[in-house]
């Protein structure tokens, strides 16, 4: 015979004996379980998600210097706290942001707007103006006083490549001394020549280029974008552009993935921000929304886990990839239009370029400690973390961890654009419901984004 064993409960220990009695209390008999340990848990978590959002405190500081707006912010490449910065006026200036002090200021260095600026190696600086040309300085620790005659004058460059026309972007080779340059048309140069080495173009582009960038794993390949809404991916090696899309609006920006080399970044007028797979060019892989005005800039973050993208609507949004909406929304009272951004090398920190003159020093995570954080502490935040993260589909603590504050005129203009967006949409139901386009099925909003592409 096979003894089994059951589990046996006699209904009387938790129903009443007799019609009217009052009904036995259960009594959790295991010391180690808390009769209301669930309910414990979901008010830590919502306390969590409010102290987080009560002690949030992004801005870090600001780094004065410029005079006129700030278009270019680029980091070191080796370095954790070092970005140059060019501005309207014509200076560059190298920051270094755990000191909050300048290390190097090259007053004047172009005559104009500095539009582009990149670094070509640890020390030297690649920058291009609207005076057409294309200057290359070295900003070493040591090397700063060795050019220059006078004190008046400045540092010297150390080459000058004159162009034909307005430079609007540069960008280095990662391993050769090549760089490109976006004007009315896209330019290789070598930097022991003070000619380009080549010209790409599409053979039907008339555009004038804004934006060029390397990328970063397979370096032969650069991408451009152009005032006509089309970005292009060009070959060095063939000298020829290889595919070509046109969009429904122009990019102010474009940058790759540094940890998937295929996609692309791109900040557009139209409000939203593209990823971009470039073996399939068809459709975006998503779409980010949430600016209220055309993006300026965007930038991936180290990890290539989220990125920053600034706007004309005077805001700093980061977002997570492959999440088209939510993210933090960083804004101050003074700030102006947002035309550059960029991560620190650690990722913890964004820097930010705007209209008003001022960079800008921002925390990545808004409730972020700066400073020693202790075992106990550390072991509390994860703990609050894990807690967000387990309750995060429950209605209050939901609502509490997507609440973000946005200034007056922000907020109205996102009311004002979700009322459009809900009149097109009913409109455009009411189009299909009663006339002959309701014969075929509608576009996916993806689909849309992409007008035609060329090879």
């Amino acid at each position: 015979m096979v003894k089994i064993s059951v589990l046996q409960h006699a209904p009387s220990t938790h129903l009443p004996l007799r019609p009217g009695d009052p009904t036995p209390t259960s009594r959790n008999l295991d010391p180690l379980l808390h009769p209301f340990a669930r309910a414990r848990e979901r008010t830590r978590a919502l306390n969590a998600a409010k102290l987080e959002k009560l002690f949030a405190k992004p801005f870090v500081s600001a780094l004065e210097g410029h005079v006129d707006a700030v278009e270019v912010v680029v980091r070191r490449p080796a370095s954790v706290g070092v970005v140059a910065s060019g501005s309207w006026c014509g200076d560059i200036i190298v920051h270094d942001l755990a000191q909050r002090s300048q290390l190097h200021r090259l007053p004047n260095a172009h005559k104009g707007k500095v539009s582009g600026l990149c670094w070509a190696d640890e020390d030297r600086i690649l920058s291009c103006g609207v005076d057409r040309n294309v200057k290359l300085w070295n900003v070493g620790s040591s090397s700063m006083e060795d050019g220059s005659d006078a004190a008046s004058e400045g540092p010297r460059p150390l080459s000058v490549f004159p162009g034909k026309t307005a430079f609007n972007s540069i960008d280095h080779h990662r391993t050769d001394p090549l760089f490109a340059t976006a004007s009315n048309i896209v330019q290789i140069w070598d930097e022991t020549k003070s000619a380009p080495i080549t010209n790409l173009s599409f053979p039907t582009s008339t555009e004038t280029i804004t934006n060029v960038a390397f990328n970063l794993s397979e370096s032969s390949i650069l991408a451009s974008i152009g005032s006509d809404r089309t970005f292009t991916l060009y070959d060095i090696r063939t000298g020829k552009a290889e595919r070509r899309v046109i969009m429904q609006m122009s990019h102010n920006s474009l940058t790759w993935s540094p940890t998937y080399p295929t996609v692309l970044l791109l900040a557009s007028e139209d409000h939203n921000l593209y990823t971009f797979d470039i073996r399939s060019l068809s459709s975006p892989t998503q779409i980010y929304k949430g600016h209220v005005a055309a993006v300026m800039t965007c930038s991936w973050c180290p990890t290539g886990r989220s990125f920053v993208s600034g706007s004309w609507d005077r805001t700093i949004r980061l977002w997570e990839e492959g999440k088209g909406r939510g993210g933090e929304v960083y804004h101050a009272k003074r700030m102006q239009r947002v035309l550059a951004t960029t991560y620190t090398a650690d990722a913890r920190f964004v820097v930010s370029g705007s209209d008003d003159g001022n960079v800008r020093v921002w925390k990545a995570k808004a409730g972020e400690k700066l400073g020693v954080v202790t075992a106990r502490e550390r072991a509390a935040i994860e703990y609050r973390d894990a807690l967000k993260e387990r309750w995060r589909h429950d209605k209050e603590v939901g609502k509490v961890s997507r609440s973000r504050h946005l200034p007056k005129p922000v907020y109205k203009a996102a009311e004002l654009k979700r009322t459009m967006l809900e009149s097109r949409r009913v409109k455009e139901e009411r189009r299909r419901a009663h006339t002959r386009a309701g014969a075929s099925l509608p576009k996916a909003e993806k689909k849309k984004a992409v007008v035609a592409e060329q090879t």
